[in-house]
């Protein structure tokens, strides 16, 4: 009786085990083309994947931030890749700045620390860089204009941000991320 009852154990071990591989599979080659679609409008994605910039960029304005409709940022939340959407903007002195409005409420905003390293993508580019929030007033301004000017000539059929006038005063709950490269 006893062969019959580790007889039995076997089988269920190996159904497990069988059952398991294939779970695990299925699950990564998921994500993967999860990743490969989103960030969406509204859903997060995972992993960004593209050309990988190795070489430090030291003025934004060399790149395609300005030209962009969106920027994709990607942070780590816990263990888990977390990408997003957000406008991303250079400033005429070459600087790099993400926006965010009402951010005190967005679930990336909130994992993001000093010097915390992320991942941006520009196009088909990935950049290895470095976040830090800017709470410097005249140099959240300096953000802000970039940011207007940007918008004033974003493709209209895909902005998610309305145009603003020219004169656009920053925001009180208007927050941006200054964005480094790291190599």
């Amino acid at each position: 009786m006893n062969e019959a009852v580790a007889g039995s154990n076997r089988n269920l071990k190996l159904w497990i085990g069988g059952g398991v591989f294939p779970l695990l599979l299925t699950t990564a080659v998921g994500f993967m083309i999860f990743s490969s679609i989103c960030p969406c409008t509204l859903t997060p994605g995972g992993l960004l994947f593209g050309d990988r910039v190795a070489t430090p960029v030291d003025d934004w304005n060399t790149t395609t931030a300005n030209q962009e409709n969106l920027c994709q940022l990607q942070i780590w939340a816990g263990i888990r890749p977390h990408s997003i959407n957000l406008n991303c903007m250079a400033t005429p002195e070459g600087e790099l700045f993400l926006s965010c409005s009402v951010c005190d409420r967005k679930y990336w905003a909130a994992r993001v620390g000093s010097d915390e390293q992320a991942t941006l993508r520009l196009g088909n580019l990935v950049y290895p860089v470095l976040l830090n929030r800017e709470t410097d007033p005249v140099t959240m301004d300096r953000a802000f204009r970039a940011r207007v000017v940007k918008l004033q000539t974003t493709d209209i059929e895909t902005m998610v941000t309305p145009r603003p006038p020219l004169g656009q005063q920053r925001f009180d709950h208007w927050w941006t991320f200054r964005v480094t490269s790291r190599s």
